[in-house]
């Protein structure tokens, strides 16, 4: 099976997700300055958890270079995935509309540790079916960035019950580790070449 089903598909996916977050944005009543202020919670939430969209969409792209055919088990992986990810609507505004509270803010915390669980199945599942010597099991290497992210989610949603701004800060740490541009499959595409 090629892969441009799955892609396709996948991209589809994650354009509703965005487009269904920032449909959450209703339309302030008046039109001062403090209704737009009103909205700033709502705003960094979707700031954020468009970051994130962006962030698995980016390597989601980047991890299908390296896959030259699928499966079922990479099929049901990647929907594992999408899954998670469409989920992050709606505790998005859930934390926005609730400014942070601490048990949305655990519950958006959860989805996110999950959302990197199963972005870390689809990998596997993809190297299962591609080999050890695959390229994207030689460009993952020991892949820090990916475990020191799950321990950053677990440790934040253990926190978020007593301090809900240093879980959001550990979210906020994460995104920013992720946002640096990670050249792992690019630089092993270019060697293969």
């Amino acid at each position: 099976m090629t892969k441009n089903r799955l892609e396709a598909f996948s991209d589809g996916v994650l354009a509703i997700i965005i487009t269904i977050m920032v449909l959450e944005f209703k339309v302030p009543n008046d039109t001062t300055f403090e209704s737009v202020l009103k909205l700033s919670h709502k705003f960094l939430s979707y700031i954020l958890s468009f970051i994130y969209v962006g962030i698995y969409w980016n390597n989601h792209h980047h991890m299908l270079h390296t896959v030259k055919h699928v499966n079922g088990k990479i099929l049901w992986a990647n929907l594992h995935l999408l899954f998670w990810l469409s989920l992050i609507p709606f505790t998005t505004a859930w934390i926005g509309e609730h400014h942070f509270a601490s048990f949305p803010m655990m519950l958006y915390g959860i989805v996110l540790l999950m959302n990197a669980i199963a972005y870390f199945i689809l990998q596997y599942t993809i190297i299962a079916n591609h080999g050890k010597d695959s390229v994207l099991s030689k460009a993952l290497g020991k892949d820090f960035k990916g475990k020191i992210s799950l321990v950053l989610y677990i440790i934040a949603v253990i926190l978020t019950k007593y301090y809900t701004v240093i879980s959001g800060i550990l979210y906020i740490i994460v995104a920013i580790i992720w946002l640096i541009p990670d050249k792992r499959i690019e630089k092993i595409l270019d060697e293969e070449n």
